[in-house]
C-alpha cells in the first residue's frame, strides 16, 4: 500500500483518505474563492478532542493556492502575552515576509512599555499595542495568504484580541484564517470561549462543526488504513468502542490488539510500553517539554543517556509509529494533544520533575511564564517564584490581567519563606488588583485585605491605606453596604492622620475621593458632595480630578442643581477623553448617560450615551460599553420605543461582560418591556431577579426600579395590595437617603394603587407624603409625576375641572420629556375626565391619541375599554375589570366557588375582590352587588 500523503506541516497521515466530511469542503471551497475575490473570512473548526478539527484544516489549506503561515497554541501558553503572535511572526518570516514578522516580534518582545504607570495609562498602552499589531498582521495579509491557527482555545489573551481585530479587517482582503477550537473542555478558559462566542454572535467568524463518523464511516477509514475492506462486525464493533471519533479510530487500530482498548490513553500507552528505551526516553521528553520543540532543546531535556545517534534513530521510529511528527522546519511535536497528554500521565514524578529542570536548566528560547511553570513542576521553588514574578508584571504592564493574576498566584505558591512582610504584601496587592480586573472580586478582595495586613504589621501605615480605596470597591460587587464601607475608608484615613508629606496626602484624597464616589452610589447627596469638595482640594493629578469632577457633577444632577451640573458631569467626560484619561473618562461617561437615562434627559440622555458607548467600543471597554447600552435601552422604553428597549436590554444582558450593574439594569428594562406588553408573569420574573440583586447590593438605583416595575406589576394583575406594598417600600428606600429622583414614579402608581383598593383617604395621604419628597430636590420634569397622580386623584373625588386642568399639565409636561408610559395614561386619564364631564367628542379624540401610541400594548385595552364605556354612554364604574366581571358573575346568581371555577382564578381571590366590591360600593350584602351590576346593564 502507498504511503498516505503528507499534511502541509510535511508529516505523514494515519489515514490515506478524508473521511465524512465532504460538505465541510465544499464550503471551504467557497470561502477560498471568495478570499482570493478579495472578501476574506474567519472559518472557525470547533468541536470535541480528536474529531477531526486538525484534519479538516489541513485539508482546506491543501485546497489553497495562497501562500501558507500556520501558529499553534499549547496548553500551557496563556500565561505568556504574545506567544501566539510570535509563532505567526515566525512563520512569515519563513514564507517570506522578513518586515511583518521583525515588526510583530519587536511590538510583543520590546520593554515593558508601561513599566511603573498607574493602571489606567497601562490600558491605554495596552490598546494601542493591540491595534498596531492587528494593522501589522492585517497589512500582511493583503498578499494572498490562508493562516492557519491550531488549538487557539489555548491561545493568550493578547494573541485573542489581536485576532478578534484582525478578523474584522480581512473581510476586505484576499485571506482566509482558519482556526481551529476545542470545545466541551473544562480545562479550556472561560475567556477563550467567550472569544469564540463573541466572534459567531457578531459575525465576524464562521463556525463549522465537524460531527463523529457513522458506522459506515468507520468503516471507509478502517479500509483506508488497512487496505482491505472489514467485516460488518469488525467495523460495527470498532464504532462502538470509537464513539465514531476519528482520532480514536486510527489510535485503536495502531494498538492492534485483538480485545479493544476502553479509551485512547489505554491505546496509547498499550503501544508506548513497545518502544525502544531510548524511543521512550525520547518520547517522556517532548511530553514533558509540551510544545513543538527542535532537536537541540530535546537533546537537552533527554540528557547524556542516549547519544546523538540513538536519539535520531528514536525520533525517526516514533514519527514511524506516528506518535510524533516532523515539521518541515525541522521540529517536531506530538501528532495530537490527547497523545501528548497520555504520555505525560505515565511518566513517573521522579522522572517528571528531572526533566522539567532540564527544561529550567536548558532555558534559552522559553519565556519566563513558561520557565515558571517547569521551575514549579521541578520542585525548584526559588527560580518559580523569580521567574513568576517576572513574568507577572510583564504580563501586567501589557493589561494580560488573566495571565498576570494566573503567574502571581504561582509566585504565591512558590514565594521562599525568607521573602519578608512588605515584599509579601506588595504581592498580594498585585494579586489583588490583576483578579479585579478580571471581576474575580471575591478573590480579589481577599487578597487586597491580607495585603493590607502584612503593610500594618510591617508598620507601613501609607501603603496600607492606600490599598483600601481598590478593597472597599471589590466588597462593594459582592454586596458589601454602605455603613461597612464607609468604616473602612475613614479607619484608613486614620491610620495616616499624622503624615503630611506629598504621598500621604494623595492618598488621603483618594480615600476621600473613595468616600465621596460611595455616598454618591448611595445617593447620600449631600456627605458626597462636602467629601468630594474636601478631596479635590488634595488631589492635583489629571485622572484624579476628572474622576473628582465626574462624582461632583453626578452628585449635583441629582441634587437638582440643573444645567451647570450637567455641564460639569460632561466636561469630565470630554476632558478625559481629550486628554487620554480612558478609565476616568469612561467612568465619567457612565455617570453622564445613567443619571441622564434616570433624570428624564432622555433627547440628549440618548446622544450621551451613544457617544459613551462609540468611545467605549473604542477604547475596548466592554464592561462600560454594556452598561452603557441597558441605560440607553431604558431610554428607549421610556420613548416607547419597546422593540428597540428589549433588544438592546437583552444584548446587554446576554454579553455577560458587563458585571452586575449592567445585568441589573438590563433586567429592570425586560421587565419593564414584559409588562408593557402584557406578559406580567414574564415581568414579575425579571423584575424579582432584579429586586434579588438590588437587596443584595443594597443601593438604591438598583432596586428602586425594580420595586417600581413590581408595583405597575401588581396593579396590572388587580392586586392592589401588592402595588400599595411596593410602593410603601419604595418610598421608604427614598427616604432613608432623602431621594427625589427614584421617588417620583411611584407617586402615580401609588395613588392608581390605594384608589384600586378602594380608599380614596389613603390616596391622599399617599400623596401627601410622597410630594414631600420628591419636591425636596425639585429635579426638573419631577413635578409632572406630582400633577398626574392629584388630577387621578382630583378625579376620583369629583373634583373635574380641577383633574382636567392637572392631567393636561401633567400629559403636556410628559410628552416635553417623551416618557411614553405615563405620557399614555395621562392621555387616557384625560379621556376619562373628558367622558366625565360629559364631552364626548373630546374623549373620543384623546382616547384615538392614546391608542395610536399604545398599540400592541397593554394600555391598547384601558383604551379598547374606555372606548365601549363612550359608545354605551355609562356612566363610570368604580370597580376595577376584575372586579367588573366579578360582580357580573354576582348578578348571574353565581356562588364565589363557581365564579372561582368561571374566571380561573382562586376562591379565596374572588372572597377578596367581593370584600373591594362592597366597600367601593358602600354596600353590605351580595344582592345590593348584583342589583347595581343589573342596572349597569341596563
Amino acid at each position: 500500500m502507498d504511503a498516505a500523503p503528507a499534511s502541509f506541516r510535511g508529516a505523514e497521515r494515519v489515514c490515506p483518505v478524508f473521511v465524512g466530511r465532504e460538505d465541510l469542503l465544499a464550503l471551504a471551497r467557497r470561502r477560498l474563492a471568495a478570499a482570493l475575490d478579495g472578501r476574506g473570512g474567519l472559518l472557525l473548526i470547533a468541536g470535541e478532542a480528536g474529531i477531526g478539527k486538525s484534519r479538516l484544516m489541513e485539508e482546506v489549506v491543501a485546497l489553497s493556492v495562497a501562500r501558507r503561515v500556520h501558529a499553534d497554541a499549547y496548553a500551557d501558553d496563556r500565561e505568556t502575552p504574545g506567544l501566539l503572535l510570535l509563532g505567526i511572526a515566525a512563520s512569515l518570516a519563513e514564507a517570506g515576509d522578513g518586515p511583518a514578522a521583525e515588526r510583530i516580534r519587536g511590538l510583543v518582545l520590546r520593554g515593558d512599555p508601561a513599566d511603573g504607570a498607574d493602571p489606567a495609562t497601562r490600558s491605554t498602552r495596552r490598546r494601542l499595542l493591540v491595534a498596531e499589531l492587528a494593522a501589522t498582521l492585517a497589512a500582511a495579509l493583503t498578499l494572498p495568504t490562508i493562516l492557519a491557527l491550531e488549538d487557539v482555545h489555548w491561545a493568550d489573551q493578547l494573541g485573542l484580541d489581536v485576532l478578534r481585530r484582525v478578523a474584522v479587517a480581512v473581510r476586505e482582503r484576499p485571506s482566509l484564517l482558519v482556526v481551529t477550537f476545542r470545545t466541551e473542555d473544562p480545562e479550556v478558559a472561560a475567556e477563550a470561549t467567550a472569544w469564540r462566542l463573541d466572534l459567531v454572535g457578531h459575525r465576524l467568524a464562521e463556525e463549522v462543526r465537524p460531527s463523529r463518523l457513522g458506522a459506515d464511516g468507520v468503516a471507509r477509514m478502517l479500509a483506508a488504513i488497512r487496505g482491505t475492506e472489514p467485516s460488518a462486525e469488525e467495523a460495527e464493533r470498532l464504532h462502538a468502542v470509537s464513539d465514531g471519533i476519528p482520532l480514536h479510530v486510527e489510535e485503536l487500530l495502531a494498538e492492534g490488539s485483538d480485545g479493544a482498548p476502553e479509551t485512547v490513553a489505554t491505546a496509547v500507552l498499550s503501544r508506548t510500553r513497545a518502544l525502544a528505551p531510548a524511543s521512550s526516553a525520547v518520547l517522556e521528553a517532548a511530553a514533558v517539554i509540551g510544545r513543538e520543540s527542535d532537536v537541540r532543546l530535546l537533546a537537552l531535556v533527554v540528557g547524556d543517556e542516549w547519544d546523538r545517534a540513538a536519539r535520531e534513530a528514536a525520533l525517526d521510529d516514533l514519527v514511524a509509529q506516528h506518535l510524533l511528527v516532523r515539521a518541515a522546519t525541522g521540529s517536531y511535536d506530538f501528532r495530537h494533544a490527547l497523545i501528548r497528554d497520555a504520555v505525560y500521565s505515565a511518566v513517573p514524578s521522579p522522572r517528571r520533575r528531572i526533566l522539567h529542570g532540564r527544561v529550567v536548566d536548558a532555558g534559552a528560547g522559553l519565556s519566563d511564564a513558561l520557565l515558571s511553570l517547569h521551575a514549579e513542576r521541578a520542585g525548584r521553588a526559588r527560580e518559580a517564584y523569580a521567574l513568576a514574578r517576572r513574568a507577572a508584571e510583564r504580563a501586567a504592564t501589557l493589561s494580560a490581567h488573566r495571565e498576570a493574576a494566573d503567574l502571581y498566584r504561582r509566585a504565591q505558591r512558590t514565594m521562599p519563606l525568607a521573602v519578608d512582610g512588605p515584599d509579601r504584601a506588595d504581592l498580594l496587592r498585585r494579586l489583588g488588583a490583576e483578579l479585579a480586573a478580571v471581576d474575580a472580586n471575591r478573590e480579589a478582595a481577599t487578597e487586597l485585605a491580607r495585603a493590607v495586613d502584612l503593610y500594618r504589621t510591617a508598620g507601613l501605615a501609607r501603603e496600607a491605606a492606600a490599598v483600601v480605596p481598590a478593597l472597599v470597591a471589590a466588597r462593594h460587587l459582592l454586596g458589601a453596604d454602605y455603613p461597612s464601607r464607609v468604616a473602612a475608608l475613614r479607619a484608613a484615613l486614620g491610620w495616616i492622620d499624622a503624615d503630611d508629606d506629598a504621598e500621604a496626602v494623595r492618598v488621603r484624597g483618594r480615600l476621600l475621593a473613595a468616600q465621596a464616589a460611595a455616598a454618591m452610589l448611595e445617593r447620600r447627596l449631600d456627605d458626597a458632595r462636602r467629601v468630594a469638595v474636601e478631596a479635590r482640594g488634595l488631589l492635583t493629578a489629571e485622572g484624579d480630578r476628572i474622576g473628582l469632577d465626574a462624582t461632583l457633577g453626578s452628585v449635583l444632577v441629582f441634587a437638582g442643581e440643573g444645567e451647570p451640573a450637567w455641564y460639569l458631569l460632561l466636561g469630565a467626560a470630554e476632558e478625559g477623553a481629550a486628554h487620554g484619561q480612558e478609565e476616568a473618562s469612561a467612568r465619567a461617561y457612565r455617570m453622564l448617560g445613567s443619571s441622564a437615562s434616570v433624570l428624564l434627559q432622555y433627547e440628549r440622555g440618548a446622544e450621551w450615551l451613544a457617544d459613551g458607548i462609540a468611545y467605549a467600543e473604542r477604547i475596548e471597554r466592554w464592561n462600560d460599553a454594556h452598561y452603557l447600552t441597558a441605560h440607553l435601552a431604558h431610554v428607549r422604553w421610556a420613548g416607547g420605543d419597546l422593540r428597540a428597549a428589549a433588544e438592546l436590554a437583552g444584548h446587554a444582558l446576554a454579553d455577560g461582560r458587563g458585571g452586575i450593574t449592567t445585568e441589573v439594569t438590563a433586567l429592570h428594562v425586560l421587565g419593564y418591556c414584559a409588562l408593557s406588553s402584557g406578559d406580567l408573569v414574564r415581568a414579575e420574573e425579571l423584575l424579582r431577579r432584579a429586586e434579588g440583586i438590588g437587596e443584595r447590593m443594597q443601593e438604591l438605583q438598583r432596586l428602586s426600579p425594580a420595586l417600581w416595575g413590581l408595583a405597575e406589576t401588581a396593579l396590572l394583575a388587580d392586586d392592589a395590595a401588592a402595588a400599595v406594598g411596593y410602593c410603601e417600600r419604595g418610598a421608604v428606600e427614598s427616604r432613608r437617603v432623602e431621594d427625589s429622583a427614584y421617588a417620583f414614579p411611584f407617586a402615580v402608581t401609588g395613588v392608581r394603587a390605594h384608589l384600586a383598593a378602594g380608599d380614596a383617604a389613603a390616596a391622599r395621604a399617599w400623596l401627601d407624603r410622597i410630594s414631600v419628597l420628591v419636591e425636596r430636590r425639585r429635579i426638573p420634569g419631577t413635578e409632572f409625576a406630582l400633577q398626574h397622580a392629584a388630577g387621578v386623584l382630583a378625579l376620583r373625588e369629583r373634583r373635574p375641572s380641577d383633574a382636567r386642568d392637572l392631567l393636561e399639565s401633567a400629559s403636556a409636561g410628559w410628552d416635553a420629556l417623551g416618557r411614553w408610559w405615563e405620557g399614555t395614561q395621562a392621555i387616557l386619564d384625560r379621556a376619562e375626565c373628558a367622558r366625565r364631564t360629559r364631552s364626548p367628542g373630546e374623549a373620543a379624540a384623546l382616547v384615538a391619541e392614546a391608542r395610536t401610541r399604545a398599540r400592541g400594548t397593554v394600555l391598547e385595552r384601558r383604551a379598547d375599554a374606555l372606548t365601549a364605556r363612550l359608545a354605551e354612554g355609562v356612566e363610570p364604574s368604580m370597580l376595577s375589570a376584575r372586579e367588573e366581571e366579578v360582580a357580573a358573575q354576582i348578578a348571574g346568581g353565581a356562588t364565589n366557588r363557581e365564579i372561582a371555577a368561571a374566571l380561573h382564578i382562586a376562591p379565596k381571590t374572588v372572597s377578596t375582590h367581593v370584600e373591594h366590591i362592597l366597600a367601593k360600593l358602600g354596600a353590605s350584602r351580595r344582592s345590593e352587588i348584583a342589583a347595581w351590576a343589573a342596572g349597569r346593564r341596563t
